[in-house]
C-alpha cells in the first residue's frame, strides 16, 4: 500500500500544522477571542467524541484509518491543552508578583491594612484561585488525551502484530487455489460494477459539453510528458552555466532537478488528465476521491524513477553522484522505471481492492502477488549489481569501493528479499507484503536523504567558500574572516545533516503506524515493583538508560571526529592543541553521558552519593595510583607542559615524540619507532627535557680537529661552504663555524649549524661530515692524527732486547 507523501510536502503539511492554534483547528467557529474557558470546554467535548467513538464503534470497523483518525483527535486536544497552560502561565506570574507586592496578610491580632489594599488582595486571590483551577483543569485534560493517545497506539500495534501474524494457506497448497475459485464469482460482479462506473465517468467526460477540455488536456499532458522533463533540465543546465560556479554544486543540483522535473512533469500530466475526465464534475464522489488518491500515487511513483535515473546518470558519468562505475550504471538504468512501475501498480491495487471491497481470498492473492513482483525486482537488481562489480574485475576496470553504510543496505535488501519469498511461501503473506512495501518505501527516503545530504554539503561549501561571491560580500559588510567562514560551512553542514537524517528515520519508522516516540513503549511491566535499595528497577528504565549510554558515546565520537577532522584544521590551533581540546571534550563528553544514563536510570542523587561513597573507599586502599595517573593527564592537557607532537626525555633515559597523551599513560615513541608507555605522574614529578617546547629548531654541532699547519682561513671557508649548500641549514640563526681549541699538535674547529626540527640531526649531521670529509680530501687538508712513540731497550752489545711499545 503506497500513500505516502514526498519528505518536503510532508514537512510543509506538518510546520502548517503547528502554526496553526490547536483550538482553533478544534472549532473553526469558536472565533481568535475565545477565552480560556470556553476553549477547555471545546477541548473536553472533543475528547468526549473521541472516547465515544471508540467505546461505541465495534471492533471489527476499528480499521487503521479509523484509528489514526481519533488519535490525531486526540493529539490535537492534547496539545491545544498544553498550549491553554502555556498562555496561562505568565497571567499567574504576574498575579504572583502583584501578591509579593502587597505582601503577606496581617496576622491575627495584628492591625489591619487599608481597605483599598484588602480588597485588592481579596481579588487577587480569586483571580489566581480561578486562573489555577484553569490550569489544573487543562493539566488533567492534556493528562486524559495523553492516556487516551496510548490507548488507541496500543490498538494500533495489536492491529498491526495481528496482521503481520497471520497466516493463511500457502499459495503452494492446493486449499489457497480452491479458496480462489470459490470467491471469484462473488468478485466478478465487484469488478465489473467498478468498470461500469469508470466507463459510465469517461463515457460522461467524453460529451460533447465536456469533450473539448478533455482533448485539451490530454494534449497538453501528451505535450508534457514528451518534451517538458527534457526542457526543464536544459533550463536548469543554461542557469547553471551562466549563475552557478564550478564544482560539485552543480553536479548536485543537477540530480536534484532531475528527480524533481520527472516528478512535477508526470504529477503535472496526471493532474491535467484528472482535470479533463471530471472538468464539469462528471466523476461521482468515490470516483473523484480514487482519482486524487491516484494523483498521489502517481507522484511518488515518478519521484522514486526520476531519483533513481538521476543518481544513476547512465548517459552522463560526469554527472553521477554516487561511487558506481559505469557498466553498473547501465545494468541498473531501467529499474528506477521499474520500481516506479510496480509501486503504482501496488497503489492502483489498493486503491481498487478497498474501492469494490473484494473478498479476503482475492486480497491476499494481490498482496503475494505484488509482494513477489517487488521482491524479484529488488534481487534482480542486486545480482545485476553484483555482476556488474564481476565485469569491472575482470575488465580491470577498479572496483569502487563501497561505504559501510551501503554494504548494510545491500545485506538488508537481500535479506528483505529472502524474508519476503519465504513468508510468501509459508503462508504469511501479510508479512511478506509488508516487508516488499518496506524495501521500496526504505529504498526511496534512503535514496532522497543521500541526495540531500550531498545537496546541503556542496551548497553551504559554496555559498560559504572564500572565493564566492556571497562570501566575499560577507566578509566586506561583516568583517569575517575566511576560517570564520569555513567554520560556519562545516558547522551548518553538520547541523543540517543530523536533522536530515532524523526526519528520514522518522518518515522510515513512520511505516509501522506509530511515531518515532510511540516506538520505545516499555515492553514489560513484570519488574515494575522491584528496586535496588531506593532504586527502581525496570526493563523500559535499564533498557531506556543503555540506549541513552550507547547513543551518547556514538554521537560524541561523531563530534570528536567531526572537530579533529573537519572543524579544528580549519582553525589557527597546532596540533598539539586540537588534540587536547578533542581529549578534553571527550572527557568531558563522557562524564555528561554517563549523567545522562543514570538520569535515564532514575538513580537518585542520594544512589549517586552512595556509589561515591563506596568508590572513595575503594580509591583509599587500591586506587591511589590511577587516580594520580588520571589527575596528572588532566593537568597535562589543561597546562600543557609537553603536549603531542613535542620530543621529550626523561631520566630514564626514554626520548622520543609523544603521540599520545591517554587518560592514564602518554605513548612516547622512540627512535627505533617502539612505543613506551608511561605513566602521567611520572611527566608531572619528575625531570623532563622537553626539546621542542619553546623552540622546534634541532643543533648540529661537529667537533673536527686538524693539523697546527692547516690553512685555518680556507678550511673555515670549505665548511662553511658545506654548510650553507645542504639543504636543511636554517638562514636564522646562521650556520657558525669557530676555532675553538689549540694545543701542542692540532687544533680543534667547532661547527654549529641550525635545522628545523630536532629529528634531523642526526641524519643532518652524518650528511655533513660526509662531505666535509670529501671536501678536505680535494683540498689535501689532512685531519689530525694522534702521535705514537716507540720505546727501544738496548743491550750491553748494542743488541735490541724485546720490549713492549708504548705511546705518548
Amino acid at each position: 500500500m503506497i500513500r505516502r507523501l514526498p519528505v518536503l510536502p510532508v514537512l510543509l503539511l506538518a510546520l502548517a500544522f503547528v502554526a496553526t492554534p490547536t483550538w482553533a483547528r478544534a472549532d473553526a467557529n469558536a472565533g481568535a477571542a475565545a477565552t480560556p474557558a470556553q476553549t477547555l470546554q471545546q477541548l473536553s467535548n472533543q475528547l468526549n467524541a473521541v472516547k465515544a467513538a471508540l467505546s461505541n464503534t465495534p471492533q471489527d470497523k476499528l480499521d487503521n484509518a479509523t484509528l489514526n483518525d481519533l488519535r490525531a483527535r486526540a493529539m490535537q486536544v492534547q496539545s491545544g491543552a498544553q498550549q491553554v497552560v502555556d498562555g496561562l502561565a505568565p497571567q499567574m506570574a504576574t498575579l504572583q508578583a502583584q501578591l509579593t507586592v502587597l505582601g503577606p496578610a496581617p496576622a491575627k491580632g495584628a492591625s489591619s491594612e487599608a481597605p483599598e489594599v484588602a480588597a485588592q488582595r481579596r481579588q487577587l486571590d480569586k483571580a489566581q484561585t480561578n486562573l489555577n483551577a484553569q490550569i489544573v483543569q487543562a493539566k488533567s485534560l492534556g493528562l486524559d488525551a495523553l492516556q487516551l493517545m496510548e490507548q488507541i497506539s496500543g490498538l494500533l500495534s495489536d492491529q498491526f502484530q495481528a496482521r503481520l501474524a497471520e497466516r493463511t494457506d500457502t499459495p503452494l497448497g492446493h486449499a489457497f487455489w480452491v479458496d480462489q475459485v470459490r470467491s471469484l464469482p462473488n468478485d466478478m460482479p465487484r469488478l465489473q460494477r467498478f468498470a461500469a462506473s469508470w466507463a459510465q465517468g469517461l463515457n460522461d467526460a467524453w460529451q460533447p459539453p465536456n469533450r473539448t477540455p478533455l482533448l485539451l488536456c490530454v494534449a497538453a499532458a501528451v505535450l508534457l510528458l514528451a518534451g517538458g522533463r527534457r526542457g526543464l533540465q536544459h533550463l536548469w543546465q543554461f542557469i547553471a552555466t551562466r549563475w552557478l560556479p564550478d564544482g560539485h554544486l552543480r553536479r548536485s543540483a543537477m540530480a536534484a532537478v532531475m528527480a524533481l522535473s520527472t516528478t512535477l512533469v508526470i504529477g503535472l500530466a496526471a493532474k491535467l488528465v484528472h482535470l479533463g475526465i471530471n472538468w464539469n464534475d462528471t466523476l461521482d464522489t468515490d470516483l473523484d476521491q480514487l482519482a486524487t488518491s491516484t494523483m498521489r500515487v502517481v507522484i511518488i511513483s515518478s519521484l522514486m524513477a526520476g531519483l533513481g535515473s538521476a543518481l544513476l546518470s547512465a548517459k552522463r558519468a560526469s554527472w553521477r553522484l554516487p561511487p558506481l562505475s559505469d557498466i553498473t550504471a547501465q545494468r541498473l538504468r531501467s529499474h528506477p522505471w521499474l520500481l516506479g512501475g510496480v509501486a503504482l501498480l501496488t497503489g492502483l491495487t489498493e486503491h481498487i481492492v478497498r474501492s469494490i471491497g473484494s473478498s479476503l481470498p482475492a486480497t491476499v492473492l494481490l498482496h503475494a502477488l505484488l509482494a513477489l513482483l517487488i521482491s524479484g525486482l529488488v534481487g534482480s537488481a542486486l545480482l545485476r549489481l553484483r555482476h556488474a562489480r564481476h565485469e569491472a574485475d575482470e575488465a580491470k576496470a577498479g572496483r569502487v569501493r563501497r561505504p559501510l553504510w551501503v554494504g548494510a543496505l545491500g545485506f538488508a535488501a537481500a535479506l528483505g528479499v529472502v524474508v519476503c519469498w519465504l513468508s510468501v511461501c509459508t503462508g504469511f503473506i501479510a508479512l511478506g507484503f509488508f516487508v516488499a512495501i518496506q524495501m521500496l518505501w526504505t529504498g526511496l527516503v534512503v535514496a532522497s536523504l543521500y541526495l540531500l545530504l550531498l545537496l546541503v554539503r556542496d551548497l553551504f561549501e559554496t555559498l560559504l567558500s572564500p572565493q564566492s561571491r556571497s562570501s566575499q560580500h560577507l566578509q566586506a559588510s561583516f568583517d569575517i574572516s575566511s576560517e570564520t567562514l569555513q567554520q560556519a560551512s562545516t558547522v551548518l553542514t553538520g547541523v543540517t545533516r543530523v536533522l536530515l537524517t532524523l526526519v528520514a528515520l522518522a518518515m522510515v519508522l513512520a511505516r509501522f503506524d506509530a511515531g518515532p516516540a510511540e516506538l520505545a513503549q516499555r515492553t514489560s511491566q513484570l519488574f515494575s515493583g522491584l528496586k535496588l535499595g531506593q532504586l527502581p528497577i525496570s526493563p523500559g528504565t535499564i533498557m531506556g538508560a543503555i540506549s541513552v549510554f550507547v547513543l551518547g558515546l556514538v554521537a560524541l565520537r561523531a563530534l570528536k571526529n567531526w572537530l579533529r577532522d573537519q572543524l579544528l584544521p580549519t582553525t589557527s590551533m597546532d596540533a598539539g592543541m586540537r588534540n587536547s581540546v578533542v581529549t578534553l571534550l571527550g572527557y568531558l563528553g563522557g562524564v555528561f553521558v554517563f549523567a545522562l544514563a543514570l538520569a535515564a536510570a532514575n538513580v537518585s542523587l542520594q544512589s549517586i552519593a552512595w556509589i561515591a561513597s563506596a568508590l572513595s573507599v575503594g580509591i583509599g586502599f587500591g586506587l591511589q595510583q590511577i587516580v594520580s595517573n588520571f589527575i596528572s593527564g588532566l593537568i597535562l592537557l589543561v597546562e600543557r607542559p609537553v603536549k603531542v607532537g613535542d620530543w621529550v626525555s626523561l631520566s630514564s633515559d626514554v626520548e622520543g615524540d609523544i603521540r599520545r597523551i591517554n587518560v592514564r599513560a602518554t605513548e612516547i615513541q622512540l627512535g627505533d619507532r617502539s612505543t613506551v608507555i608511561v605513566p602521567n605522574s611520572q611527566l608531572i614529578t619528575q625531570n623532563v627535557r622537553n626539546v621542542t617546547h619553546s623552540s622546534a629548531q634541532g643543533r648540529v654541532r661537529i667537533m673536527l680537529p686538524m693539523p697546527l699547519d692547516t690553512d685555518a682561513d680556507r678550511a673555515r671557508q670549505l665548511m662553511m661552504e658545506v654548510l650553507k649548500a645542504h639543504t636543511s641549514t636554517l638562514e636564522n640563526p646562521p650556520p657558525v663555524v669557530r676555532l675553538d681549541n689549540i694545543n701542542a699538535s692540532s687544533m680543534t674547529f667547532s661547527i654549529t649549524s641550525y635545522v628545523r626540527s630536532p629529528r634531523d640531526v642526526a641524519a643532518v649531521k652524518s650528511d655533513m661530515l660526509f662531505e666535509i670529509l670529501a671536501r678536505l680530501r680535494t683540498e689535501n687538508l689532512p685531519l689530525s692524527t694522534p702521535t705514537s712513540m716507540v720505546v727501544r731497550n738496548l743491550g750491553p752489545l748494542g743488541e735490541d732486547s724485546p720490549a713492549a711499545p708504548s705511546s705518548g
